[in-house]
């Protein structure tokens, strides 16, 4: 079972476009050291969508060298099914213990056809899988209990934000699966936003980009979660949180190149992202690195 604040490591690449490995070791070497409940590799966060099978296999082997058993490694699967069954075993046999399964890739479907879809994805290995409801993979609440009772799915993590509907899904399985452990977990873009919010439904787990680059922001933000610490926790909202929102709202994709930028002037060369995404322009880097500034103004005093 997860706990804690789950690091979502971004996926360096060097001058020639290249997975790099010493940077992205260094990267996870620096996060797992900060503290983190998991990692969660070759995500949203790390480009999933950018990586070739063999490239993927790569970043989860990396991971779970640096790693090195300190924590749980989770790694990102979908798109089409037999390239999600394919990256599910390579998963498996790099050593990541667990499965992010992400959308098929593009298609709408049927909510049938969405929890066939999962079912054959999570027999390929036995690791335990997490379902990401997002995008053209968003479930009902008869679908999120249909895929709740498949034997290795242990988790449901919410990227639409329909609090409504969310609420009814985790009401739905925790009554529907007896005894079995399962966790629910906020996947909304910069998380920690909404997660007041998700708490109040009864979702204390969430993804932090943000820990990639500002480790000690995303860890104050969550013990004041914990502590109900309202004054820090607007604070941060206030001088980090919300313009880091307002930033990233600029530019599509700017949820992976931001963080990458981050990563970069935090000391890790995390290189450019891969297109069709495009990298964040030196005045809004500068705007990140204020930002930044701000948010540790706030827990220094």
């Amino acid at each position: 079972m997860l706990s804690g604040v789950l690091f979502f490591p971004v996926t360096p690449f060097d001058a020639d476009g290249n997975v790099d490995t010493a940077a992205l070791t260094a990267h996870i070497e620096a996060g797992v050291a900060a503290g983190p409940g998991g990692v969660f590799t070759a995500c949203g966060t790390g480009e999933f969508h950018a990586l070739s099978p063999a490239e993927f296999r790569v970043v989860v082997e990396t991971t779970v060298n640096a790693v090195a058993g300190r924590v749980p490694v989770f790694a990102g699967a979908g798109g089409a099914l037999p390239i999600a069954k394919e990256l599910v075993t390579v998963a498996s046999e790099a050593g990541a213990e667990g499965i992010l399964l992400l959308p098929p890739y593009l298609v709408g479907s049927p909510a049938a056809g969405l929890v066939e879809y999962v079912r054959q994805v999570s027999d390929v290995s036995e690791l335990p899988v997490i379902v990401y409801h997002r995008a053209n993979g968003q479930f009902t609440e008869t679908s999120a209990l249909a895929v709740a009772r498949l034997p290795k799915v242990i988790g449901f993590k919410d990227g639409v934000g329909n609090l409504d509907l969310t609420s009814r899904i985790v009401r739905t399985i925790r009554d529907g699966i007896g005894d079995k452990e399962f966790q629910f977990f906020n996947g909304l873009p910069t998380a920690e936003v909404s997660q007041r919010a998700f708490r109040s439904i009864g979702v204390t787990l969430y993804s932090s980009a943000t820990f990639a680059f500002a480790p000690d922001v995303a860890l104050a933000y969550y013990g004041a979660l914990e502590e109900g610490d309202a004054e820090l926790i607007e604070a941060l909202d206030r001088e980090f949180f919300h313009p880091l929102v307002r930033l990233r709202d600029t530019t599509p994709g700017y949820a992976v190149a931001l963080v990458k930028a981050g990563v970069t002037f935090s000391g890790i060369a995390a290189g450019s992202v891969r297109a069709p995404l495009t990298d964040a322009t030196e005045e809004d880097i500068f705007a990140l690195e204020q930002i930044l500034a701000a948010g540790r103004k706030v827990l220094a005093a």
